[in-house]
């Protein structure tokens, strides 16, 4: 190792985690101490503003302006990501270099043993507008209340009893420990955001060596899966406010996508399932279902 290298993330639990996965995987790929990668903690706007939602106070870029900057100006080497957290659209001199293995990409449904099981009327803590169209669809008589934080604050919302129940990714759940924590939710009853469970790493769009040093730890099948979601998502044009779902798995040598758009309170809904071979053929799926959407819906996307 001719030098140290510096690795930028957010300082919440989960995102250290992550980090020190990333950190452990290329270590060993490469055969260094982990010491041989510093650690960079950045507090993100998305930390800081926690009263709103994040589409009233700028959108996904809230967790990741501060990253970018610091990776553009060269004061860290390569930043780590949940991707669900990325903004579709990226930075000219950023690339995604690299995706670790995808882990569960179920929800998990914390405080009842099922969404039908929910008392009526429940009042469900989500920052997810995908989550609560979701929710209202299946049962249209629940509450969604904004309910934001991290993992161990949500968690302390509901013992507190501000909610009666919420939902959280179960890899999140998975990687701080409490896999035993909730009840997952099958992808057949609630699909998933796009890249839920997927940890993604980038840099310098421009700096080759960097590059090359993380595609040892690429997990191809994630990437190619994630890719399609995002080129899904970046036609149809979603902002923080639209409700969307997509999962694409591997089939053989293909991908099997599932997809769906879904209005704000869940009574309008597309979705399909396609087999899809390139990003290009996620673009179509997202068209195909603009195409069926009613106008009140199709309206909530670009297009």
């Amino acid at each position: 190792m001719e030098r140290i290298l510096r690795l930028g993330t957010r300082g919440s639990p989960l995102a250290l985690t992550q980090a020190r996965m990333v950190r452990a995987a290329l270590a060993a790929a490469h055969g260094w101490s982990e010491e041989d990668i510093e650690i960079v903690t950045f507090k993100t706007s998305g930390d800081r503003f926690q009263d709103r939602a994040l589409a009233d106070l700028g959108g996904k870029a809230l967790w990741t302006k501060e990253l970018d900057v610091a990776l553009t100006e060269g004061r860290i080497d390569f930043a780590v990501h949940s991707m669900k957290d990325v903004e579709t659209i990226r930075p000219a001199t950023i690339c995604i270099a690299a995706m670790l293995p995808r882990a569960d990409v179920r929800d998990r449904l914390i405080g009842a043993a099922s969404i039908a099981a929910l008392p009526q009327g429940a009042r469900i803590g989500t920052s997810s507008p995908r989550r609560a169209a979701q929710l209202k669809r299946a049962r249209p008589d629940v509450e969604t209340l904004l309910y934001r934080g991290n993992v161990e604050t949500r968690l302390a919302k509901l013992e507190a009893g501000e909610v009666d129940a919420t939902l959280l990714a179960a890899a999140g759940l998975d990687r701080l420990g409490h896999g035993d924590i909730g009840v997952a939710i099958a992808t057949d009853e609630m699909l998933p955001a796009p890249a839920q469970g997927a940890v993604g790493i980038e840099a310098r769009a421009g700096d080759d060596r960097m590059r090359d040093l993380l595609a040892a730890i690429d997990h191809p099948a994630t990437t190619a899966c994630v890719f399609a979601e995002r080129a899904f998502l970046a036609r149809l044009g979603a902002g923080c406010r639209s409700p969307v779902a997509a999962l694409a798995e591997p089939d053989g040598g293909l991908m099997r996508m599932r997809a769906e758009i879904l209005s704000p309170d869940g009574s309008q809904h597309v979705g399909d399932t396609a087999e899809i071979a390139v990003e290009g053929d996620a673009e179509e799926l997202a068209e195909e279902l603009l195409g069926r959407a009613p106008a009140e819906l199709k309206a909530l996307f670009v297009g």
